[in-house]
């Protein structure tokens, strides 16, 4: 059933992404379909022990010292890939026997471990079976005589010390089985709301992936619909791309003829300005010219005065005389050409509106986009159905798809898988009660020998009266003796029990740790698996034959777990693109290269585009025949240059009034400030005026001065430069609607490239992500067998192991102590020979 589900999500894709030709980089923009939906999964597959962690890696460590080498890869593929005992004599061969020697060579730690158990589990009680015979014959320390000895007191103490430390030991040994044996019990009973979060996260990845699935047909509307905004506006689009191309040769051309009409309507106004200005200043000149030499006229009456004849007087009067000649006009503007003959010209040459005209031509090519959009209007139309018969065959090809059935298929499995668990899990527990009972009891063998030894070193060490004889020991340190005894009778009794238990548990965890869960966790294991023809001697690639039915697939199981573990599609991981032909389902390759021709059909003609009509060029040219440049402007500037008069009147006045304060008061004096005052005026009503036409006069007919410059030579300019943007439209009009035609058709391809890149993304790494697999993978090896039962089930064999090894020097230390603390039959008083049992 993976596989028809792996099959569903190739159809998908083979409906959408197959063979697609390599087109140019489209210049469309970045669409956004979103996010596949997904639900987050529960479980995490990750256990953190806590403080038993510690024992642990104590554990750990002690099976690094046991077994230092690295996992055996080549060992385990050539043990695996030979079949012992299938034909007789096999294991005589030199090539099986090497390996049995190269596998004893490895596990050497755990067998020379095991041999030193099996020893203890033979001797220990062959060793108690004769001390205890050896102490009813009174030997071995059996007959209830002490020797008194000077060091007694200190060997007394060693011996308690030593069988104390020796006890903590043990019972802290007990202690470690003991949080080994809780920590299992505990943790298969919590495994089941880890089992429930598994077959939880399982189950969303079946049901999302319909979800999933329907989402990413769902968003062909966002590219078809994208496209079809595009084709609606295939005018701005399109028709702007055309324009834009020409708009570097016509926006030019057109801004040069608007800028020209600007210019013929400046020239009249100041054709206009210089007539006025020269008129006016002729009148005023001569008006100027008939006061100034009024004021001359009075001024000579009035230095004839009797009073200029005075010595005081008459030095200043010459002085003023003299100057008389100095009040006339210097500019004259009488002899200046006129320009009529040119403003004629000019009005003529508008009456034809040129800047309406260019106007016109500027209107005709900003409709380009209309053009464009009026002339496409039927092709557009079939392309528009054509991307609607493209989703109704994805449509209509994933609702024949089997998805309700593979997934009925799956989620019946998945149910009974999930009913089986539940089911058989009492069970599971019921066994796991049956062996923490029996650890427990195990335990308990250990603790009651503990007690024993407590209650003896207590009874012992407390009722001692070192002043006592041997015979006349108290009833509380002789009952400490017979408990420390009793303690050696039941050593002897479940040493080899607890010894043989752990030997098997030893052997069993060790290795199970050494070449399970160390090379699971750093992804040996599944090399080991992923060797050719291992798992079959017919197939070079197990998984790729079980699941794509072809071994020759390079489909490794370290590969399926890492693209899993790292949440990547079952598409991806599973390496479907080798199970089916794409070529055999629909392919958007054949839609868009139906859309390509379709595009590839637009013919816009620009024909109708007109910048500037021959009525407009000749008005042109009319313009530039005005005479405009014939003006003599070197006559204008010449008398432009000029002062108004000969002499600044307000300076003249200024000096009049002057001089006149140096004669003596009188008639004379005022008559003088009276003509000063009169030049004054003539300034101010005649003078200023003049100049300020004389400064319009001068702005104009500079105005003309440049623009009659080279005005032949501009003009042509300027109807070349038209002619060529209209000879460009003419003549490589289609050439360029064919180059901006394929940079559209790029662009409307590119989205449905973009919803290819997006839909091939989405089915590696975001549809049926196969996380759930990689966290059942991890769930059944990491954390319950290696975490929550090889970690505890040897670090229960390590704390009963200790114990058990830790009960012979205890067994040692017990006897020799008793013998201190049990009352004597006989004593003697000193005696420096050996001791005997």
């Amino acid at each position: 059933m993976a596989v028809e589900l792996c099959l569903l999500l190739l159809l998908l894709w083979g409906s959408t992404i197959s063979e697609v030709q390599p087109l140019q980089k489209p210049t469309s923009g970045t669409l956004d379909f979103g996010f596949v939906p997904a639900k987050a999964y529960d479980t995490y597959a990750y256990h953190e022990p806590g403080p038993i962690g510690i024992l642990f890696r104590l554990v750990h460590a002690f099976l690094y010292l046991v077994q230092p080498n690295s996992f055996p890869q080549d060992l385990i593929k050539k043990l695996a890939q030979q079949q012992f005992g299938s034909v007789q004599g096999d294991y005589q061969k030199p090539e099986n026997v090497v390996l049995t020697l190269q596998a004893i060579y490895y596990e050497i730690g755990f067998i020379v471990a095991a041999a030193l158990g099996l020893l203890f589990v033979l001797l220990l009680p062959l060793v108690g079976l004769c001390f205890c015979m050896c102490r009813c014959c009174d030997n071995c320390g059996g007959e209830m005589h002490q020797r008194q000895k000077k060091n007694a007191d200190c060997r007394r103490g060693c011996f308690a010390t030593f069988l104390f430390v020796t006890s903590l030991i043990i019972s802290v040994g007990v202690l470690c089985a003991y949080a080994a044996n809780q920590h299992l019990t505990s943790q298969v009973r919590g495994a089941k709301n880890l089992v429930h979060s598994n077959f939880k996260d399982l189950r969303i990845f079946l049901n999302d992936t319909p979800g999933q699935i329907d989402y990413l047909v769902s968003q062909y509307n966002t590219t078809k619909n994208k496209a079809l905004s595009d084709l609606n506006n295939v005018g701005p689009l399109l028709g702007s791309r055309v324009q834009e191309r020409f708009g570097k040769e016509v926006r030019p051309a057109l801004d040069a003829a608007l800028t020209m009409a600007g210019a013929i309507r400046e020239t009249k106004e100041a054709l206009e300005n210089v007539s006025v200005s020269v008129e006016v200043l002729q009148e005023g000149t001569e008006r100027l010219h008939a006061n100034l030499t009024d004021v001359k006229i009075h001024l000579s009456n009035t230095l004839s005065d009797s009073a200029c004849s005075a010595a005081q007087a008459a030095s200043t009067c010459n002085m003023i005389r003299n100057s008389l000649h100095q009040l006339n006009i210097n500019a004259n503007f009488s002899g200046l050409p006129g320009v009529s003959t040119q403003l004629a010209k000019v009005n003529d040459v508008l009456k034809i509106d040129l800047s309406s005209l260019v106007q016109k031509g500027y209107a005709a090519f900003n409709d380009t986009p209309d053009l464009v959009l009026n002339q496409t209007r039927n092709i557009l139309s079939d392309i528009k159905n054509l991307l609607e018969s493209v989703g109704s065959n994805i449509t209509s090809f994933t609702k024949k798809l089997p998805v309700q059935k593979v997934l009925a298929d799956f989620s019946i499995y998945l149910t009974e898988g999930e009913a089986f668990v539940q089911d058989y899990f009492p069970v599971v527990e019921q066994y796991d009660f049956y062996r923490w009972l029996g650890c427990l009891i195990l335990c308990c063998m250990v603790i009651l020998i503990l007690v024993f030894y407590y209650l003896g070193l207590v009874c012992g060490t407390c009722g001692y009266d070192k002043h006592a004889s041997p015979t006349t020991r108290g009833c509380i340190s002789n009952t400490g003796g017979n408990f420390l005894m009793a303690g050696v009778g039941f050593s002897f009794l479940f040493s080899w029990v607890l010894m043989t238990i752990v030997v098997i548990t030893f052997v069993t965890g060790g290795n199970v740790e050494k070449l399970v869960c160390e090379p699971f966790e750093d992804r040996t294991l599944f090399k080991v698996l992923d060797t050719p023809y291992l798992l079959n001697r017919h197939w070079r690639n197990y998984l790729s034959g079980i699941v794509l039915k072809n071994p020759d697939i390079n489909l490794t199981f370290e590969k399926v777990y890492s693209d899993c573990k790292e949440n990547k599609g079952i598409y991806t991981t599973l390496h479907l693109e080798n199970l089916f032909k794409i070529n055999e389902f629909l392919n958007i390759s054949m839609y868009t290269e139906d859309v390509s021709l379709k595009i590839e059909h637009i013919n816009v003609n620009l024909s109708s585009v007109i910048l500037l009509d021959e009525i407009g060029k000749q008005n042109l040219l009319n313009f530039s025949s005005s005479g405009i440049n014939g003006i003599n402007f070197a006559a204008y500037l010449t008398e432009i240059n000029k002062s108004v008069t000969k002499v600044d009147l307000l300076s003249f006045a200024n000096d009049l009034e002057a001089r006149a304060d140096q004669l003596p008061k009188g008639a004379l004096e005022n008559a003088l400030k009276g003509h000063a005052n009169s030049i004054r005026m003539i300034h101010n009503q005649q003078v200023v005026p003049l100049e300020q036409s004389m400064s319009t006069l001068n702005q104009s007919i500079r105005f003309l001065q440049r623009t009659s410059s080279e005005l032949t030579i501009k003009v042509k300019n300027v109807i070349s430069a038209v002619d060529a943007a209209q000879l460009l439209i003419n003549n490589d009009a289609s050439v360029v609607i064919i180059q901006e035609t394929k940079k559209y058709m790029d662009m409307i391809i590119g989205y449905f490239e973009q919803y290819v890149e997006w839909v091939m993304e989405s089915i590696a790494m975001d549809v049926a992500a196969c996380k759930p697999i990689a966290n059942v993978i991890d769930t059944a090896v990491d954390i319950f067998l290696c975490s929550y039962v090889i970690d505890s089930v040897n670090t229960f064999w390590f704390g009963l192991g200790g114990c058990s090894v830790f009960l012979i020097p205890a067994i040692i230390c017990a006897v020799k102590l008793s013998k201190y603390y049990r009352r004597m039959d006989t004593e003697d008083v000193y005696d420096d020979s050996v001791e005997q049992w």
